[in-house]
């Protein structure tokens, strides 16, 4: 097994690259087709945790996670058309709200179906479980600790994240090659996210120049300064009621900063292709993601496992049916779901699947996924207590 943190991060980097070197042959175009090289960049470092190439844990995880989104989202928010993403507002907020509406029915009508057969304290964990999968998974640590979860509830809960949330992630990244038939199938007019993402894509290509030192060096400075800068002035902010911890005070930062830059000459750097070098920070953090979710852990929980998959279910049917009455296009549904079950960090890695130029947002959509998930999850909390009542 490798285990050395720089040995996993060139295994990871290569994997990576070689995804995109077969993509832009002609002869793997098939391989690629109905499967985008970002699902394999998920899944393959999955698959080598499972076989035991990689460990599901080492510090190059949270080292990349701490140290490398802050500046990809900084390099993605440099060429960012606020104006433009504004006009998504109303339908952007709604097709969140309804995943986050998924999440609490979703726990509410599993532990009704399965609560005769979980320990009586289950609903403590998926509380739990709950804030992780409206907002990310600081959320999930508030919650807990505010419900009192016991330890190894609260590691059983984990180990449900880890399998479903990932799985689930990986099924909407494969949606992805079939958006254009969910989207006439639901009878969506998603002309305004072509033309927004062909606007902001034609904005980032425009007077595109040769990548030169200078522009490397600038890049590299402003991206890690100010994540660095963010995520310093996060750790230092007192947590808001359990809402908002260190790191989720870093990506509010990020995001402020990163509009404030988009509107100074600073934005002048995707013309060189700062947005490349912050897609590559954010597939290098996607594939940690893989890296973590070992399949082998889906022995050791089986029912809890099944409670995840039904509560998934019940978000996924919720969603689609409100992203069907208010015309939302499959981007948002997918966009919405992920800033649900897996926040900051994954909501602008979906956005860019679908969309490449939107990941904003994702990111947009995940913060205000962090904002509200300890409430949300508490009251999902609350109300699975009240069914978990008529059983014990």
């Amino acid at each position: 097994m490798i285990t050395d943190p720089t040995a996993i991060l060139v295994y990871l980097l290569s994997l990576i690259a070689g995804i995109y070197w077969l993509n832009s042959v002609p002869w793997a175009g098939r391989l690629f087709k109905y499967t985008p090289p970002i699902i394999w960049i998920y899944f393959l470092p999955m698959f080598s945790t499972t076989l035991g190439i990689i460990p599901d844990a080492s510090p190059l995880y949270t080292w990349v996670k701490l140290y490398l989104l802050p500046p990809a989202l900084i390099l993605l928010l440099l060429s960012v058309d606020l104006p433009a993403l504004l006009k998504l507002g109303p339908k952007a907020i709604g097709t969140m709200l309804f995943g986050t509406l998924g999440i609490v029915v979703g726990g509410v009508v599993t532990i009704g179906l399965l609560g005769k057969w979980l320990p009586p304290d289950a609903w403590q964990g998926m509380g739990a479980l709950s804030g992780s999968w409206i907002g990310g998974s600081a959320n999930m640590v508030a919650v807990g600790t505010s419900l009192g979860t016991r330890d190894d509830l609260f590691g059983i809960m984990i180990i449900v994240d880890t399998v479903i949330g990932y799985g689930w992630m990986g099924v909407v990244i494969f949606l992805s090659a079939f958006q254009h038939r969910i989207d006439r199938w639901n009878r969506v007019d998603n002309s305004g996210i072509f033309e927004l993402n062909a606007r902001m894509e034609t904005q980032n290509n425009q007077q595109r120049r040769p990548l030169t030192f200078l522009d490397l060096v600038f890049m590299v400075a402003v991206g890690f300064l100010a994540g660095y800068l963010a995520l310093k002035i996060g750790n230092w902010l007192p947590e808001v009621g359990n809402i908002l911890t260190g790191f989720g005070w870093t990506i509010i930062i990020v995001s402020i900063l990163g509009i404030i830059l988009s509107f100074t000459r600073l934005s002048n750097l995707e013309e060189a292709g700062a947005s490349h070098m912050g897609n590559l920070f954010l597939y290098l953090l996607l594939a940690t993601i893989g890296a973590k979710a070992d399949l082998t852990a889906i022995t050791a929980v089986p029912l809890f496992l099944v409670a995840g998959i039904i509560w998934i279910f019940v978000h996924a049917v919720i969603l689609f049916l409100g992203g069907r009455l208010i015309k939302a296009p499959m981007f948002l549904i997918a966009t919405g779901s992920q800033a649900n079950i897996g926040g900051v960090v994954s909501a602008p890695i979906v956005a860019a699947v679908y969309q490449k130029s939107l990941a904003p947002v994702g990111l947009l959509l995940g913060v205000l996924g962090n904002v509200i998930g300890v409430y949300f999850g508490l009251l999902t909390a609350w109300l699975m207590s009240l069914v978990a009542g008529l059983y014990f």
